[in-house]
């Protein structure tokens, strides 16, 4: 029950953190919106909570900023993937002999995001939103659109997950990890 309530508690946090940073921390990349923060938030809560939670937090994100008006659909293919590919890579590591160096899995988030993402959002997303911006790029060159694309989406994936990383490592040495933080004690 208490580390049901710490998961709650921790991923209410960080997606509080990531809409509050959203406004802030943003750029425009063709008609979605690149947000760092976000892929940020996607690493700390990919390590911290696992594959799920991060997820979890990356659409309840991305749902508020839509709400509000800051974020676009995007956001879906934006953070998922990254996220969720995070958890499954610490998840990985850490039963590995690299289990000391388990945050590595950091660096998997621009492969969710960009690759994994992007191309979601470029030939799902913008065909059945009838993006027409977008359209429009794709009957240019569907191999220049996601490119372009991915190249814009990685501005902001890249710097994100390093600052997440950085994070990370800073907590590590404080003695905040997924064990210590959802160590049932009872």
């Amino acid at each position: 029950m208490r580390k049901r309530l710490i998961e709650i508690s921790l991923s209410a946090f960080l997606t509080s953190i990531a809409v509050i940073i959203s406004p802030v921390l943003w750029f425009p990349a063709f008609t979605t919106k690149a947000y760092p923060g976000q892929h940020m938030i996607n690493v700390i809560s990919g390590v911290l909570l696992g594959p799920w939670w991060a997820a979890l937090i990356a659409l309840f994100t991305g749902i508020i900023r839509m709400m509000l008006g800051v974020g676009t659909i995007y956001s879906i293919p934006g953070g998922i993937p990254g996220a969720f590919l995070v958890g499954i890579g610490y998840e990985i590591l850490r039963r590995t002999r690299f289990k000391e160096k388990a945050e590595l899995a950091a660096f998997l988030e621009p492969i969710g995001t960009v690759l994994i993402g992007g191309t979601l959002a470029l030939y799902i997303f913008a065909p059945s939103i009838g993006d027409v911006r977008m359209l429009q790029r794709l009957e240019e060159g569907p191999m220049f659109a996601l490119i372009g694309l991915w190249s814009l989406w990685a501005l902001s994936s890249v710097p994100g997950c390093i600052i997440g990383y950085i994070i990370l490592l800073v907590l590590k040495k404080a003695g905040y990890t997924r064990e210590t933080i959802l160590e049932d004690k009872h």
